[in-house]
């Protein structure tokens, strides 16, 4: 047998007849040969038919249901005027009441398979919090609402508030602060070898009457195995999957996703509810899952410089990973990220999309909590997306190198733009950053250009990590290195202070850029602490900022 790049058989393939359109209806059934009149009833059963011409197109209706992709080329579409739903749940009912507001409802373990998500926890590198009780990738959603998870049963008849969760403030300590209603609709779990019992707290709302969700499985539309190059998505919407944390040293299992392939296009969705990360565009676990917080012999920072090496010797490059286009989506309601990457976020395209309430729920906080976080984006353009209202608007992280971040809207978040720990070149320019933080930068080799910062700005250097940079436009190393700071580039830019504490910061994050000498004074003084020490000593370059150019800005 010969594959081509698609998955299929070449010689089946020639033989069978080419761009067949495949049907799927909630009416329709399994046994059926697809055609229009006689559709498919599961549009799983269809992927593993469709191969690379095919089309698949989906009647309006719930499909509960994990769509595992075998063959790539596959376009998968709505029919047109109709709105198909990928579900990770499914509905639950019968409850029996417990009394102020509790009802208990045991499910056989059979419902869940080898993944429940009420006996699984949100674990892995960079998770911070909670802190003495854990968090579950279950959830319960009451018409189509998700609830909270209660620490204990006890705590499900607590109705005083709390704080479980955290903003992420980049450079302070994390600050606490309650969410508005998480002192009703909560829900617990006991788990046993056999059932899984849940006890929620509806408040006054009685679920034998309402539509009671809850969800059972890690993914709606992501295939299992890798390289399944070049499927569309277009026009569903995509909701309550149980997928796990995905920081960049794990499994970046996302509700939606290609698992390491290439040249995606998921465009024109509506996705929300994941339990972590809708659309992951990153690595899997061959490069490594999660293994400093199973094992802790080093720093996540050490395996996830390693996770670049392996990808390297894997294959990790232009032809075969990346190059996706995510666009025209609407994506909200998530606790972890809007969209998520590593490694094969590369190349790629992310562009008018409607990103929201992302990381906004507080049952989990960590490192990797953004609207958009991408690690190794190389290449990768960001552009005219709609972000607010998030715990962090968008989060680039490692090797931002070659990517651009132009016309994008910020605004409503904790944070709008946080870059980290790469030696660029990054272009960001053309935004609006209008949340009260706008930039946390810890980077070099950036350039900011005609962009309107309406909040507090950061900055400052990497000096105990380093991280990779590569060949232009390639995914090759060229090298390691700290990030000293400066090498940047302020041009065409309005600053607006917006209270009295945000001039006091505009004032010195300018003040601080006082240190940054031109290219010319840079290169006599390093040149000077060479000729002083008599050889070329590393600390020339540490000690010496690099040079920044700040011009044309209006404040």
């Amino acid at each position: 047998m010969v594959l081509n790049r698609y998955n299929v058989d070449s010689d089946f393939a020639a033989e069978r007849k080419k761009n067949v359109i495949y049907y799927v209806s909630t009416n329709g059934n399994d046994l059926h040969n697809g055609a229009k009149m006689t559709p498919f009833r599961t549009i799983n059963h269809a992927a593993g038919i469709a191969v690379a011409g095919d089309v698949v197109r989906v009647h309006g209706g719930t499909y509960r249901e994990w769509v595992d992709p075998k063959n790539g080329g596959v376009l998968y579409e709505a029919v047109e005027g109709e709105h198909p739903v990928i579900k990770g749940s499914e509905i639950v009912t019968d409850w029996e009441p417990m009394g102020d507001n509790v009802w208990k409802k045991p499910i056989p373990n059979s419902l869940f398979g080898a993944w429940n998500p009420f006996a699984l926890t949100v674990e892995g590198d960079w998770l911070v919090l909670p802190s003495g009780y854990q968090a579950h990738l279950g959830d319960v959603y009451l018409n189509g609402a998700s609830l909270f998870e209660a620490k204990s049963m006890a705590d499900l008849y607590d109705l005083t508030p709390r704080t479980t969760g955290c903003q992420n403030t980049g450079n302070a300590e994390p600050e606490y602060i309650p969410h508005p209603e998480q002192t009703l609709y909560k829900w617990y779990a006991v788990v046993t070898d056999e059932t899984t019992t849940l006890y929620c707290n509806f408040g006054a709302y009685d679920p034998n009457r309402e539509e009671i969700e809850i969800n059972v499985r890690p993914c709606c539309f992501y295939p299992k195995n890798i390289g399944v190059n070049d499927i569309t998505l277009r026009g569903f919407e995509i909701a309550q999957a149980a997928c796990p944390w995905t920081p960049p040293t794990a499994d970046q299992i996302g509700m939606v996703g290609p698992h390491w392939s290439r040249g995606w296009v998921i465009e024109n969705n509506h996705l929300h509810d994941a339990k972590c990360s809708a659309i992951s565009l990153g690595k899997d676990d061959r490069t490594g899952h999660n293994e400093s917080a199973r094992h802790h012999p080093k720093t996540g920072h050490r395996y996830q410089l390693e996770a670049v090496f392996s990808a390297l010797q894997m294959g990790w490059n232009k032809e075969n990973v990346g190059s996706h286009i995510v666009r025209n989506n609407v994506i909200h309601d998530c606790g972890q990220n809007g969209i998520v990457g590593h490694l094969g976020c590369i190349f790629s395209r992310i562009e008018h999309n409607h990103i929201y309430n992302i990381g906004t729920k507080h049952e989990f906080w960590g490192h990797e909590i953004a609207g958009i976080k991408f690690h190794t984006p190389i290449d990768t353009i960001i552009i005219n997306n709609h972000i607010h209202d998030c715990t962090l608007g968008m989060w680039l992280d490692w090797e931002a190198q070659g990517t651009r971040v132009t016309r994008n809207l910020l605004y409503g978040n904790y944070h709008d733009l946080m870059l980290e720990v790469s030696h660029g070149p990054t272009l960001i320019d053309h935004n609006l950053f209008l949340s009260r933080y706008a930039l946390d930068y810890l980077g070099q080799g950036s350039a900011f250009v005609h962009n309107l910062f309406g909040g507090k700005l950061w900055s400052a250097p990497v000096l105990d990590r380093t991280t990779p940079y590569h060949f232009p436009h390639a995914t090759d190393v060229a090298g390691c290195s700290e990030v000293y700071g400066g090498d940047d580039r302020y041009c065409n830019n309005i600053f607006i202070a917006q209270r009295a504490d945000g001039f006091e910061n505009l004032k010195e994050f300018i003040e601080r850029y006082d240190q940054y000498t031109s290219a010319e004074d840079y290169a006599e003084q390093t040149e000077a602490s060479i000729l002083e020490k008599g050889y070329v000593d590393h600390n020339a370059f540490t000690a010496i900022p690099q040079p920044v150019r700040f011009q044309h800005n209006a404040y």
